[in-house]
């Protein structure tokens, strides 16, 4: 019986989470959405579904000790560090590559690190059922989520038939994957009934994305199967990497593989689930006090309502008279903006890269 595995890719540097979030500690390893990492959020809710001697993390190569030391359950073998950050089809190339070293016929998800979802056990239920439909067919398997209101910043994933299953979500044939649509036709996909958003969660078969990967991706697909042959023959995988990586193409596994794709399916995912995109997302996920204000850290707020303040820097933060703000503080940045602003802080981040200052973004 093939074995069960996950591979978390946990790459970029959460520019939207600045000054929190930095190439060295991004997003998936701040406590956005409760009280531990993303990263620990997203290796606990897999529960006794796979063994986590079966978990592998994708990573910046600067980032991967810090990996390690929020994960000391992961051996430093089940943490890669890619040179360069070079999309997910390329991590999923590699993910792949990981896999079939382990077991040619095993069965992988592959999971986003930076997610939030407090229904442990419902996403569980989600992925026991796409793995069951990975075991049972040559198909690629997504898990898509029930849309809650007409989001303009995701996927999504116009479902088909609908195949029938033992237990679990039900699982439909996929019709298409969409792109990111305007508000108008986001809204005709949630009243059609007929979408889910697409969260970046996939399952399947090694042998099985590594032949769409050949037939979609060869190029990709080629140079992984020279790193995995000088792996055989005793080379680094560190130094096979620096050889390749500036040579491959950036692209995503949706663009590659997935919109190309003859036989894909997704599974229902009913559970909550929050991308954590910017900084006006911590509120649904911390408490807030009478005024509606979140606070994390040493803070004072006097005559203001729905503010967020995040200060990790061991002095007190005052805030008088003013509303629906974003305060971070840590010992070497300060950033204040309007929760309506908060998409521009990526925009901040490429000019502070301009600037001698550049560390404030290490």
């Amino acid at each position: 019986m093939s074995k069960r595995f996950v591979v978390i890719i946990a790459g970029g540097r959460g520019e939207r989470f600045w000054p929190q979030s930095r190439l060295r500690r991004p997003k998936y390893l701040l406590p956005i959405g409760g009280d531990q990492p993303l990263l620990a959020q997203t290796i606990n809710r897999l529960g006794d579904l796979v063994s986590n001697d079966n978990i592998f993390v994708i990573t910046h190569r600067e980032q991967r000790d810090a990996v390690l030391k929020t994960c000391p359950q992961l051996e430093p073998g089940q943490v890669v560090g890619e040179p360069l950050g070079r999309d997910t089809a390329v991590a999923v190339c590699l993910a792949t590559m990981l896999v079939r070293r382990q077991d040619p016929e095993g069965v992988f998800a592959v999971l986003p690190a930076d997610h939030v979802i407090h229904d442990a056990e419902g996403f569980r239920a989600a992925l026991d059922t796409a793995f069951a439909s990975a075991e049972a067919e040559e198909a690629l398997v997504t898990i898509g989520i029930e849309p809650r209101y007409p989001a303009t910043g995701y996927g999504y994933i116009q479902k088909g038939e609908e195949l029938g299953t033992k237990s679990g979500p039900p699982v439909f044939r996929v019709s298409r994957f969409v792109e990111k649509p305007d508000l108008e036709q986001a809204s005709q996909y949630v009243e059609s009934g007929e979408y889910f958003w697409n969260a970046g969660m996939f399952i399947w078969r090694a042998s099985v994305i590594a032949a769409a990967l050949e037939n979609h991706a060869p190029a990709l697909w080629a140079s992984f199967e020279t790193i995995d042959t000088g792996l055989g023959k005793g080379a680094a995988l560190d130094e096979l990497l620096n050889a390749h990586y500036p040579e491959l193409e950036k692209i995503s596994i949706d663009f590659a593989v997935m919109e190309k794709a003859e036989r894909v399916l997704t599974v229902k995912g009913t559970f909550d689930w929050d991308d954590v995109g910017e900084w006006p997302a911590v509120a649904r996920h911390h408490e807030a006090d009478e005024q509606g204000n979140v606070v994390r850290g040493q803070a004072l707020i006097r005559d203001g309502k729905g503010n967020i303040v995040w200060n990790d820097s061991g002095h007190l933060t005052a805030l008088i008279g003013v509303d629906d703000l974003v305060v971070v503080q840590t010992p070497d940045a300060t950033l204040v903006c309007h929760k309506s602003k908060a998409q521009e802080v990526k925009k901040l981040l490429q000019q502070i890269e301009k600037n001698p200052d550049w560390e404030h973004l290490l």
